[in-house]
């Protein structure tokens, strides 16, 4: 895995998490989505980047 596509992953997790926070604390389910689906979407870019290394060795 590329250290950028690491810091990419790891960032898109991290402003999940902080939207999926913001949505609980206001009561607004919709950031609350969006805050887990951000997160869904690091998780798949760290698997996804997984596999490719998988392959290189």
């Amino acid at each position: 895995m590329s250290a950028e596509d690491k810091i990419k992953a790891t960032a898109e997790k991290v402003a999940g998490k902080a939207k999926e926070t913001v949505g609980k604390v206001i009561n607004d389910d919709k950031l609350v989505a969006e805050g887990k689906a951000e997160q869904a979407k690091g998780n798949v870019r760290d698997a996804a980047e997984d596999v490719k290394d998988a392959f290189k060795k």
